[in-house]
């Protein structure tokens, strides 16, 4: 029997296979695409996704594949610098496109030994009390003891489920796509800045291969968003829109995308679980949406692993939707948000206006920036101390720094007294006797994730915290 069937082999699933895979969890992936898409929607990782990469070992090579930019401007568009003050050491954005961000978490996944089909659609599944039947498309069967729909917005699985997913259709389309333009480049430079003061939705940016990704309103809402646009349907929007089609041609691909905004009422059913825009879908103001699914991964992957290898606790695997949920259901309030702020009416230029000038208070502009980045997150762990339930940012220690000693993905303690003990739970938490110049508690311990699940110096106190997140000690 497999341990995990991961239908979906996207950012999302491709990143849960490879955090399964740290914890010796057989993954098999059903990927229904042949071939990797050319589509390019996400182009870029924002903070927190850089620190999960950074936690797994895996940043140097993104950054060697990418452009570092300024963490600014994110919210709605509006251009303000980079606030003072976020709690990160990896205080960048990072241009990527969405192509490369995939065949990177696509090639983890198969170095950590996850098992990818692709060509394979899922067309049916029946759970009992031991485990999930996956029926595919050409009629075979697999057998696992768990299921993780990371297929999608369409969501096969979650269909198949019958799990609700209410929010709102979308209002507007946009059209999207990479191809040539004949328009001088001074023209479509001068047509960007004037069209773009009140037209957010339209611009034709340069590619570093050649031609433009351009994107543009389109005339309505389409029946069917998986059918691409045609050239004549781009360059006749274009026309309305800048008053010239650019003289586009020779498109490499074209799509669209709505604003839709729809939240999955449950993440759990029974053995099956959802990840990713399976989910969750929202419009992709302030580029969060493949981050998000990055990040749900990284939150399920120890707790699945847990709940397989048998000494999870018993809430632990429904922490996974206690989470994660509120997260999503906030990007898809700010990105509700955004879009208000997009349209080109007197009274919502008239709030874009406001919400800028406020933006001018550091305050407001860093709590935007970490809400966008995902750096605000504190999960609900109950009272305690301050720092409780926050991420902890890479910092140095005496011998290297933080996330260096985080790679497999197990629990950490970070111990600067040199007095405290997770004997009992040594197969599941590393214990780290260092200092830390940026660190002013004694000792934390940290989750997989890199979430503070305790923070003090009392050994008492820390064997009460260490079931909670780790089960009984060994041999209890």
């Amino acid at each position: 029997m497999i341990d995990v069937i991961i239908a979906g082999g996207g950012p999302t699933g491709c990143m849960l296979a490879a955090e399964l895979r740290l914890h010796g969890v057989r993954a098999v992936v059903l990927e229904q695409e042949t071939e990797p898409t050319k589509i390019v929607r996400s182009l870029g990782l924002h903070v927190r996704s850089l620190e999960v990469l950074d936690q797994r070992g895996l940043l140097e090579r993104f950054l060697a594949l990418g452009q570092q930019y300024p963490v600014g401007g994110f919210f709605a568009g509006i251009p303000k610098p980079q606030p003072a003050g976020l709690d990160t050491a990896h205080g960048y954005t990072l241009g990527i496109p969405q192509n490369i961000t995939d065949r990177l978490l696509y090639e983890h996944a198969l170095a950590a030994g996850a098992e990818i089909r692709r060509g394979c659609e899922l067309v049916g599944l029946r759970q009992d009390e031991d485990g999930v039947t996956a029926e595919l498309a050409d009629g075979t069967q697999l057998r696992a003891r768990y299921l993780v729909g990371c297929d999608g917005g369409r969501s096969t699985v979650r269909k198949l489920l019958g799990i609700e997913f209410p929010g709102e259709p979308s209002r507007v389309d946009t059209l999207l796509g990479e191809l040539e333009l004949t328009a001088d480049p001074a023209t479509i430079t001068a047509l960007n800045t004037e069209i773009r003061k009140t037209q957010l939705r339209f611009g034709a940016g340069p590619l570093a291969e050649g031609g433009y990704r351009v994107v543009v309103p389109a005339a309505g809402v389409a029946a069917d968003r998986s059918v691409p646009p045609t050239l004549d349907e781009f360059k006749q929007q274009l026309r309305a829109t800048a008053g010239t089609d650019l003289g586009a041609h020779s498109p490499r691909w074209l799509s669209r995308f709505g604003d839709s905004t729809r939240l999955a009422e449950r993440y759990r059913d029974g053995r099956v679980l959802l990840a990713g825009d399976a989910a969750h879908v929202h419009p992709p103001m302030g580029g969060q949406g493949l981050n998000l699914g990055i990040q749900d991964a990284f939150n399920l992957g120890w707790k699945l692993a847990a709940a397989l290898a048998g000494w999870a606790p018993a809430d632990l695997l429904d922490s996974y939707q206690t989470e994660r949920r509120p997260v999503a259901a906030d990007v898809l309030d700010n990105t509700r948000a955004q879009m208000q702020l997009l349209a080109t009416d007197p009274n919502a230029q008239a709030l874009r206006r406001l919400v800028a000038e406020l933006m001018d208070f550091d305050g407001v502009s860093k709590f935007l920036t970490e809400k966008i980045t995902a750096i605000g997150i504190r999960y609900d762990f109950g009272a305690g101390h301050e720092l409780l339930g926050r991420r902890l940012k890479d910092i140095p220690l005496k011998e290297g720094r933080l996330y260096e000693r985080m790679h497999a993905g197990r629990g950490l303690l970070l111990d600067q007294t040199g007095q405290l003990s997770v004997a009992g739970w040594a197969d599941r938490v590393d214990h780290v006797v260092d200092s830390s110049p940026d660190l002013d508690v004694p000792a934390v311990l940290l989750r997989p994730d890199g979430h503070i699940a305790w923070a003090g110096a009392d050994q008492p106190d820390l064997l009460e915290h260490l079931p909670r997140w780790f089960g009984p000690a060994a041999g209890r």
